[in-house]
């Protein structure tokens, strides 16, 4: 059974930063990215980051490139999103994502496995 537990999200200032974690367990080893989506209110769920489970490949989009950094640890199956300089529109329900597809790592329907989101929150 697959498994994807985000933790990290709450309030913060703008300018702030908080880190995003995700725990996985199930299948890792058919993985073959590892994504952060986020949807605000009234939003299309929309890319975030991205980054390949056995490599070292990372994408981000234009809108937090400079700002966000995704990493990983295998040996706990741990993925993170490390959020600084936060805006208010990055406020978000932000999620956790897993791809065995390995196509195109920013499009979400190719994302078989998704966690339960965990909200941030950035006050002006």
């Amino acid at each position: 059974q697959v498994q994807l537990v985000e933790s990290g999200g709450g309030l913060v200032q703008a300018g702030g930063s908080l880190r995003l974690s995700c725990a996985a367990s199930g299948r890792t080893f058919s993985w073959y990215f590892m994504g952060w989506f986020r949807q605000a209110p009234g939003k299309e769920r929309e890319f975030v980051a991205a980054i390949m489970w056995s490599g070292r490949s990372t994408y981000l989009a234009d809108s937090v490139k400079g700002r966000f950094t995704i990493s990983r640890d295998n040996a706990k199956n741990m993925v993170y999103l490390q959020m600084n300089g936060l805006k208010p529109e990055d406020t978000a329900v932000y999620y956790c994502a897993a791809d065995s597809a390995g196509t195109n790592p920013t499009r979400s329907d190719e994302y078989d496995y998704w966690g339960q989101g965990t909200q941030v929150t950035v006050s002006s």
